[in-house]
């Protein structure tokens, strides 16, 4: 690890995916003094109290607009990445987040609701981009026996953002009346950071050698990100890979659903990505304040409560850091799954019997901190260094886009549908999560191969064994093994179009 590499890697992940956590949790603790703002505008305006079906509404659209926001920008990844480049596309998207927090941080003094709805919008397209764009970014930069290990550090960021957010909307901090503004405006600062340093470290060599086909430019970048001048191995490892995808060009996301050749793959992604925001973490921080209040913690305490279960949050994932290289990625996805699982399946036995046995509620407590480990160590960080990793540069942004844009969606669908789900119900809830979490496990189990230590042609090799197609190095061609009558297989050369 060089210190250009961890550099690039800290100013990504805090510019970008901080953000990203920071607006996921920023409107929680105040948002009873927002919606005092919005009844009081309505009034002003109209001279009549705000209905409170409409307050809910409003209130509605200023939660779900983010994840919306952040499904929209995942559809702009691919087009980006190609035309401006990994980095140039998180200098532009700098703009989106700017933009929004001079909107939210000034929308009390223009009187408007209105604004900051829309700003949400805004700061969802940008956390779209950067929850792509930076994973892609930084995984395309690392050698391969660090790439998982820099590939999770997003995550931790956006765990930190999330924390962050937590402690400055304290009650005590800028959680009140007088402060809510400044703390959605605060957001526009680790933007400005990176915008005004970004542009002094290099671009992906990947990029640069593979789809601007300047080689000098990629050499030049990885001496730079490796502290040393021999770098032929790497040059040479990405020739390959280029040569091995000559045929296929760029793939768009129509053209990456219907290739055979990376069935599995795409399959994979899906799945990793809807088990992770459909296996119930919205849910588990949602009934954690009502869990701690039953457990016998003071009222006015429970913030302070929630705010070390996000300090959780943030430990274990640094420690994905550390041990993802050593474990490997499916050990920790199994593992992550496999707590989430059986903590959600003792969560609704607990919670069902909290009132007839005493100790239950502390049971739920320590559910909560469980599940919230399992997630940080595996369900959460390691889907997006396997999108990296599983697909060769050419179809890398269009497999971070549907990957990207189920994982917005999912998260829009439990943010609309939870609260009728736990009104019908109840505690029984997490029994849904409980499965969701070991229909992904079995999945894992049984489909997503090792990819630690391996490089991006590597790991395509044994995918291609998956999807039923061989890779000829020596003529680039995809071989297609199809059954002939008395058992024999017939290997037929396609092009990899007819794939």
């Amino acid at each position: 690890m060089t210190l250009l590499l961890a550099m690039v890697t800290l100013i990504s992940a805090f510019g970008s995916s901080f953000q990203y956590g920071y607006n996921v949790s920023v409107i929680n603790s105040p948002a009873p003094y927002m919606q005092d703002f919005y009844n009081q505008t309505f009034y002003n305006r109209h001279g009549v109290p705000m209905d409170s079906g409409f307050q809910t509404l409003l209130w509605s659209l200023t939660v779900s607009m983010f994840p919306l926001g952040g499904f929209f920008g995942s559809l702009m990844v691919g087009p980006l990445v190609n035309n401006c480049g990994r980095k140039g596309t998180l200098l532009i998207s700098n703009l989106f987040s700017i933009t929004a927090a001079i909107l939210m941080g000034t929308s009390e003094l223009a009187k408007t609701y209105e604004v900051i709805i829309f700003s949400r919008v805004i700061m969802g397209i940008y956390a779209g981009l950067a929850s792509n764009v930076v994973p892609m970014f930084l995984g395309e930069m690392s050698p391969k026996n660090l790439r998982g290990a820099i590939g999770v550090v997003p995550q931790l960021f956006i765990t930190i953002g999330i924390l962050i957010a937590q402690i400055l909307g304290l009650n005590s901090i800028l959680g009140n009346a007088e402060g809510w503004p400044v703390l959605l405006g605060l957001t526009g600062i680790p933007s400005l950071i990176q915008l005004l340093t970004l542009p002094f470290f290099p671009e992906s060599p990947r990029y640069l050698l593979i789809q601007k086909g300047n080689e000098e430019q990629a050499r030049r970048a990885l001496q730079k990100l490796r502290g040393q001048d021999d770098v032929d191995n790497e040059i040479q490892e990405m020739r390959q890979e280029d040569r091995s995808e000559k045929e296929e060009g760029q793939f768009s996301v129509f053209s990456l659903c219907t290739f055979r050749g990376l069935r599995w793959q795409l399959i994979s992604i899906i799945v990793m990505m809807m088990g992770q925001q459909l296996s119930g973490i919205n849910a588990v921080f949602y009934y954690a304040d009502r869990i701690f209040l039953s457990a016998g913690v003071d009222d006015n305490n429970v913030q302070y409560v929630t705010v070390s279960i996000g300090a959780i949050n943030v430990v274990m994932t640094l420690l994905a850091v550390f041990i993802v290289e050593s474990l490997g990625r499916r050990i920790l996805l199994l593992a992550g799954f496999g707590l989430c699982c059986a903590s959600c399946a003792v969560l609704t036995l607990a919670l069902n019997l909290q009132t007839t046995v005493s100790w239950m509620s502390y049971l739920s407590i320590v559910c909560v901190i469980v599940y919230i480990i399992g997630h940080a160590i595996g369900a959460s960080p390691i889907p997006f260094v396997l999108i990296t990793e599983m697909f060769l540069q050419s179809s890398r942004p269009a497999a971070f886009m549907v990957g990207g844009s189920v994982h917005w969606l999912c998260n829009f669908t439990v943010g609309l549908v939870f609260l009728y789900m736990e009104a019908g119900l109840g505690p029984y809830s997490f029994l849904i999560f409980c499965a969701i979490c070991l229909a992904s496990m079995v999945y894992i189990f049984f489909i997503v191969p090792e990819t630690k230590n391996k490089t991006f042609v590597e790991i395509n090799r044994i995918m291609a064994k998956r999807n039923k197609v061989e890779i000829q190095e020596d003529k680039e061609e995809l071989k297609d093994f199809q059954a002939v009558p008395g058992g024999q297989a017939e290997k037929k050369e396609i092009s990899s179009h007819e794939l």
